[in-house]
């Protein structure tokens, strides 16, 4: 079992590498980091970027937190030992991944930029098959019974409303 101090670097050293390539360098190489306003009035839809980006940065900040308090990291080189399904994880199954997307369809609305928009849509087009193909089989294989009924009740992409409640039976946090 490593410590929560190895899991917290390690989670901190993935998030600059992962989500700081994926809504920091690739946006900004896309679009300049350049306040654009392609259409009248677009100033509410900068507001609202500016909150999605807030909210997605939180979000997964949050996310990573969770991981480094189980003793692992969202790097598959280094995960938990126990399923993670306390906080953002008991309405999402893919917070940090619907918390980049949040972030970078953000950006795109920030910058009134199309380019960031599209790298929005592949981003989560990606993260999509890499849970579908590699994360949901791994998760199984890793955790068996208890995936299998957290994937039954919260959902993949879409937050439930009102938060799910892990059975008593040795789920972590």
């Amino acid at each position: 079992m490593r410590s929560r101090t190895s899991a917290a670097v390690g989670s901190a050293v993935f998030f600059v590498v992962a989500p700081g390539t994926m809504v920091g360098l690739i946006p900004w190489l896309i679009s300049g980091w350049e306040l654009r306003q392609p259409l009248p009035y677009w100033i509410a839809a900068q507001v609202l970027g500016a909150v999605l980006i807030c909210a997605g940065l939180y979000a997964c900040v949050h996310a990573f937190a969770r991981f480094a308090a189980a003793r692992g990291t969202p790097a598959p080189v280094a995960p938990t030992e126990h399923l993670v399904v306390d906080g953002l994880h008991r309405y999402v199954r893919n917070p940090m991944y619907v918390a980049l997307t949040a972030v970078n369809i953000g950006e795109a609305l920030l910058f009134g930029s199309w380019g960031v928009a599209l790298w929005a849509l592949v981003f989560w087009a990606v993260t999509a098959v890499f849970v579908r193909l590699y994360e949901e089989p791994t998760m199984a294989r890793s955790f068996g019974a208890e995936y299998a009924e957290y994937r039954r009740n919260v959902p993949a992409w879409l937050p439930r409303l009102r938060p799910w409640q892990a059975p008593r039976t040795g789920a972590a946090g």
